[in-house]
């Protein structure tokens, strides 16, 4: 058997004794994260453009693909057409040679046949599949043949007849060669047609499938819109609108209204804690109570101070001007004591106003080492007095990286480090040693104040009042009042015995020019 948790017994009445235990069994409802579901809701919006974005780099490889294929065969026809163009230019220079006795006809007939074969190599180099290699071999093989031919016709010009040469150049050239070549022309320039009327074909199909692709996602992106419209109106709008409620009722004064618990957690969550805020509203109607009372009672120390401290002052003028260097010794210590118990009953005033009161720093630009020796300075009597050695840290350079330079509140801070150095100089014995370190981070300033005193007879609570002292005459409110300003000033004040006997006071403040900037009561 299990006792029901506090939390549990906040929303069920039972009535039982101390002999019995409630039990109750209650079954969890799953819910859903509402970063998981925005997470899927990302999911599904990167697939939709990676989708988008892998079809149209499809569509766009197949278009340079095939704009590379069409460049590639319009590049075969322009290199075959020029063969034949060259081919005929042979067969003029060739004609010149023996009807107009062109001395030069042979070199120009050479120059010709250099060019074709430079254009044969071209062929060779972007031809692709064995049908066009085997066309542009044939073609090759066809003119090789027609240059045999014709240079042996240059070389029987001036013994050969005109029945022969009729013979040669109409019958065995022209009829022969010549058409036998336009024949391996002609089928070469078939094959490339075919293979452009091919990839034509190939495009058109490309561009119908890249179109419904695309198509896909724009459907799909269609439906994810409505489901996220439909999925934040149930899951989100109207939950929100829920707590709104709650939150307006419980502002208005109606702290046993309840936010509906939803199914998403994170607004679960939210819900569940405007809940518990609203007990917490409820339980603290009787200390607030106890505040006002304790607020009451505040405005009457003003008043008891400044009823105090005029004595104190005529107190204290009258024991100077009474301190005249013809008293005897005995007489001239009394006053120096009646003056120095007036100082102390004013600093305990002073810091029983500020403790009282709510604390609002007045931040300035300022840095460690000033607010530590500023605490220090009206110190040096009671230093002097029991020969005690203070450490203070090697102070950095102003244009180091990480220097003392803080945005705080000076005289705040310099009267904590006042009352923790003074604590520590009552603590110690004559000669003793009390360290002061500290150690800068890029977000916080870590000073600490290390004694070798007796150490500490109680562990300080930052919540109490008021503090224990071991002072013949301490308010013990000096440590719960470093407490107050530290946490004004958005730092930490930690306390802890050293191994080989003493305190060790740290107080740790933000690195920033952020303040705490309500007041701290």
């Amino acid at each position: 058997m299990r006792c029901v948790a506090p939390a549990l017994l906040l929303q069920y009445r039972f009535h039982s004794n101390s002999n019995n235990c409630v039990t109750s069994k209650l079954v969890p409802k799953k819910k859903i994260s509402l970063k998981n579901l925005l997470l899927i809701h990302e999911l599904a919006f990167i697939l939709l453009i990676l989708l988008v974005a892998t079809v149209g780099a499809i569509g766009i490889h197949l278009q340079e693909k095939s704009s590379q294929e069409s460049s590639r065969i319009s590049l075969i026809v322009q290199e075959v057409q020029q063969t034949r163009g060259d081919l005929y230019r042979q067969m003029k220079e060739l004609f010149d040679a023996y009807f107009l006795n062109d001395i030069e006809a042979r070199n120009e007939y050479n120059n010709f046949t250099r060019s074709v074969e430079k254009h044969f190599v071209q062929l060779h180099n972007i031809a692709q599949g064995e049908a066009e290699i085997a066309a542009i071999n044939d073609l090759h093989a066809g003119y090789k043949t027609f240059v045999q031919e014709t240079s042996t016709l240059f070389d029987l010009q001036p013994n050969i007849t005109g029945d022969e040469l009729k013979k040669r150049l109409n019958t065995d050239l022209e009829a022969g060669l010549f058409n036998h070549y336009e024949t391996l022309l002609a089928h070469t320039e078939q094959l490339l047609n075919e293979k452009q009327t091919e990839l034509d074909l190939q495009l058109k199909d490309s561009k119908r499938k890249s179109n419904f692709l695309l198509f896909t996602p724009l459907i799909l992106a269609v439906l994810l819109l409505v489901f996220s419209r439909i999925f934040l109106k149930r899951s989100i709008v109207k939950p929100i609108e829920g707590i709104s409620k709650a939150t307006s009722e419980i502002s208005a004064g109606n702290l046993n209204h309840k936010a509906p618990d939803e199914d998403i957690d994170e607004l679960a969550s939210l819900s569940k804690a405007i809940n518990e805020m609203a007990e917490k509203l409820i339980t603290s109607q009787e200390s607030l109570v106890r505040t006002e009372k304790q607020a009451a009672q505040g405005l009457l120390v003003p008043m008891l101070a400044h009823n105090i401290r005029n004595p104190l002052a005529s107190i204290r003028a009258t024991a100077q001007v009474l301190d005249e260097p013809e008293l005897d010794a005995e007489t001239r210590e009394s006053l120096r004591g009646i003056i120095n118990t007036v100082d102390r009953l004013e600093r305990w005033t002073g810091a029983l106003l500020a403790y009282l009161h709510p604390l609002k720093p007045q931040p300035t630009t300022t840095s460690i080492r000033e607010i530590v020796q500023g605490a220090l300075e009206p110190l040096q009597q009671k230093i002097s007095k029991k020969s005690i050695q203070i450490i203070q840290p090697a102070w950095p350079n102003t244009n180091a990286i990480y220097n003392d330079t803080i945005f705080t509140d000076q005289h705040l801070l310099e009267q904590v480090i006042y009352n923790l150095v003074l604590n520590a100089i009552d603590a110690s014995n004559k000669k003793s040693v009390i360290e002061i370190q500290l150690d800068i981070t890029p977000v916080e300033f870590i000073l600490r104040i290390l004694d070798s005193g007796s150490g500490m007879p109680f562990t300080p609570d930052p919540s109490a009042m008021s503090a224990p002292t071991t002072k013949r005459f301490g308010t013990g409110i000096g440590i719960p009042f470093a407490f107050k300003v530290c946490d004004a000033l958005g730092g930490n004040l930690e306390f802890s015995a050293r191994a080989n006997g003493g305190t060790a006071i740290t107080i740790i403040l933000p690195n920033s020019i952020e303040l705490n900037e309500q007041p701290v009561a």
